[in-house]
C-alpha cells in the first residue's frame, strides 16, 4: 500500500518538476552490467593481456571512472544499490540472496512516474517482485542474454527506456577448456594474494561477456540509437574480493558514454558510489533527486566538474555465503586512506562469547577462518593500492584513524547498522546456514544443526 500511495505521488509531482530542457527530448539510458569482473581486469584499469575491445571502445568514447566503488561486493547486495539509491542495510538486502523491504522504493517507481519504460534483461538476483516491477522483463537463456528480445526492445521502443542489461558472465562456473596458454594471463598485483583456481576459465567467460556486450554496442549504433542514450558499463563486484571489504572486491570498473554531454575518452578520480548510479539517472532525465536517496548525483562530474562524495563505505558479512562464516566488517575511504575493522577477528573474539554456547563455537569458527585478519586495518591508497601495508600502528596517522573511525561510526547510525549493538549477529540464513553442512562448507558433527530458530538476529524477512 506505501508503494501504491508513493507511486501515485511521484507520477503527479513529476509533471512540476520536469526541466524543459530535457522534456523535449529525454535520453534513453543502457546499463549493462557484468557480473564477478575485478576493475584491474580490463586493458583501461591496467591489464593489458585480458581481452577487452567492447570496453576499449566504451573508454575512447566516454569516461572512465578510476575510483568507483560498490559497497558490498556481492551480487545481490550490489544490484540493490543500483535500483534502490540506497545502502544494503537501510535498502534491507545486507547478505546475499536476501530481499530488500517491502516498502523500498526503486527505479521503477521513480523512473515509470516520469514517463519512462523500466526493463531488466537478463540476470535479476533481486526480490520481491512487489518492490521491483519491471515494465518488462526478458529472462535469460540458459546462461546467454536474451539478445532477441532486448534488440526488437531497442529498435520498437514507442517512450524513453532505461533498460538494465545484467550479463551473467564472467561469474562461474568457468569451462576447462579455453582458447588461453598460461602466458596470456596477467599476473596482476593480486595474484599473489588472491589467486583464482581457474584464471584461463575466467578469461574465457569475459570473452563470452565481451562479444554479448560488442553485439549490444553495434546493435545500437546501426540502428541510430547511440547519440541520445546514455550508456553505462560496469560490475557488481570484483571476484577475487568477492563477499570482502578488500579494495580487489569493492572497487569496481565504470565507464559511461553520452554524445555531446561527456567528453569522449576523459578520465574522472572522483570517488563515486553504485548508490550514486540512481540519482545521477534520475537527473539525467531532467527530475530533481528525491531526498530520501543516500546516493549523490555525479552528472556534473559527466560535465568536467567535481563530485561532491568524499566517502564511499564497504560492508561484509560473509553469512548466507559459500563457506559461511561468523566474521562481520565495516570499511571507509576517503581520497587516500582506508580504514577497516574486523569485528570479529581472531585477537579480539573472546570478547564476542556470551552465555550460548553453539552460538560461541561458531564466533571461535569465524574467527580462526581469518586469522590474520586484525582487528583493524588501514591502508594509504594513493601509495599502497592493493592494501599490502596495514599501517594501523602508525603513530603519525593516529589523527586520520580518530576521524575516519568517526566518520564510520555516524554512517553506520544512519544506516541503522546492526553492529552498533551487536558486533557478531547470526544472521537468518535463506541459504547456505552455519550449521548446515553442503558441498562448500564442512561443519564439526557436534555442532550440525544446532542452531535454534531464537539466536538469529531479528530482520525484515
Amino acid at each position: 500500500m506505501i508503494n501504491l500511495f508513493f507511486k501515485i505521488f511521484l507520477f503527479i509531482f513529476s509533471f512540476f518538476i520536469l526541466d524543459e530542457t530535457y522534456d523535449k527530448n529525454p535520453p534513453n539510458i543502457i546499463f549493462y552490467l557484468s557480473d564477478d569482473k575485478d576493475q584491474i581486469d580490463h586493458n583501461v584499469y591496467g591489464n593489458n593481456l585480458v581481452p577487452s575491445r567492447p570496453i576499449n571502445r566504451l573508454a575512447t568514447e566516454g569516461m572512465t571512472f578510476e575510483n568507483a566503488y560498490t559497497t558490498q561486493a556481492i551480487c545481490a547486495p550490489s544490484r540493490s544499490q543500483i535500483y534502490t539509491g540506497l545502502y544494503p542495510i537501510k535498502n534491507g538486502c545486507y547478505a546475499n540472496h536476501l530481499p530488500v523491504k517491502e516498502n523500498t522504493v526503486d527505479v521503477n517507481d521513480y523512473l515509470q512516474s516520469f514517463g519512462y519504460d523500466v526493463v531488466l534483461a537478463g540476470k535479476s538476483h533481486v526480490n520481491p517482485s512487489s518492490v521491483f516491477n519491471w515494465s518488462k522483463y526478458f529472462k535469460n537463456q540458459g546462461k546467454l542474454l536474451p539478445m532477441s528480445k532486448i534488440k526488437n526492445y531497442i529498435k520498437n521502443a514507442k517512450k524513453p527506456y532505461c533498460l538494465f542489461i545484467a550479463s551473467d558472465y564472467p561469474h562461474g562456473p568457468f569451462p576447462t577448456r579455453t582458447e588461453f596458454k598460461d602466458s596470456d594471463i596477467y599476473e596482476n598485483p593480486y595474484s599473489k594474494k588472491y589467486r583464482l583456481n581457474n584464471e584461463k576459465g575466467y578469461y574465457q567467460n569475459i570473452i563470452d561477456d565481451n562479444n554479448q556486450l560488442a553485439d549490444i554496442l553495434d546493435f545500437i549504433e546501426i540502428n541510430g540509437k547511440d547519440e541520445n542514450t546514455l550508456f553505462i558499463y560496469a560490475s557488481d563486484g570484483g571476484l577475487r574480493g568477492k563477499w570482502s571489504v578488500d579494495e580487489v572486491g569493492l572497487k569496481i570498473p565504470l565507464i559511461i558514454r553520452w554524445p555531446k554531454v561527456v567528453k569522449a575518452g576523459s578520465k574522472n578520480s572522483d570517488l563515486i558510489n553504485l548508490v550514486d548510479i540512481l540519482p545521477t539517472i534520475i537527473e539525467s532525465t531532467g527530475n530533481k533527486i528525491p531526498k530520501s536517496l543516500d546516493g549523490f548525483s555525479f552528472l556534473s562530474s559527466l560535465k568536467g566538474a567535481t563530485n561532491k562524495r568524499k566517502f564511499t563505505y564497504g560492508i561484509s558479512t560473509r553469512q548466507n555465503v559459500r563457506n559461511a562464516k561468523v566474521f562481520p566488517s565495516r570499511s571507509i575511504r576517503d581520497s587516500k586512506y582506508k580504514y577497516i575493522v574486523n569485528y570479529n577477528s581472531y585477537d579480539i573474539y573472546k570478547k564476542n562469547l556470551g552465555k550460548d554456547s553453539i552460538k560461541n563455537a561458531f564466533i571461535k569458527i569465524g574467527a580462526l577462518s581469518f586469522k590474520n585478519k586484525p582487528h583493524e586495518e588501514l591502508y594509504d591508497l594513493d601509495n599502497d593500492p592493493y592494501e599490502m601495508i596495514n599501517l594501523i600502528n602508525e603513530k603519525s596517522l593516529k589523527n586520520v584513524v580518530v576521524k575516519l573511525k568517526k566518520e564510520l561510526k555516524s554512517w553506520m547510525l544512519t544506516q541503522n547498522d546492526f553492529l552498533i549493538n551487536n558486533k557478531t549477529p547470526l544472521i537468518k540464513p535463506t541459504l547456505h546456514p552455519l550449521d548446515k553442512e553442503t558441498e562448500w562448507t564442512k561443519v564439526p558433527d557436534h555442532l550440525k544443526n544446532k542452531i535454534k530458530s531464537n539466536t538469529y538476529m531479528q530482520s525484515h524477512y
